[in-house]
């Protein structure tokens, strides 16, 4: 059975103190490429809804300026109650 050693011990904190800062310096880099990607990404997006949006009611009034024809079905009867 192997028992912990100090040298151990203090090649681990260094292992993560070196993985901490390292990482933090890939984030200083790539967080604002990636974060600029997504707000692109957002912004098409929003245009292509916003243009899908402007189609749907281009055609919409395009089918809405056509006469529509009222059906006649009868009289309108009012009724009154009788006490």
């Amino acid at each position: 059975m192997e028992t912990a050693s100090f040298q151990g011990l203090l090649d681990t904190i260094l292992f993560i103190i070196v993985f901490y800062y390292a990482l933090k310096f890939l984030a200083r880099l790539f967080l604002p490429v990636l974060a600029k990607k997504v707000v692109e990404k957002a912004s098409q997006q929003f245009q292509q809804q916003q243009q899908n949006y402007q189609d749907q009611n281009t055609t919409q009034n395009q089918t809405s300026e056509k006469p529509k024809e009222k059906k006649i079905v009868g009289e309108y009867v009012d009724f009154e109650e009788i006490e």
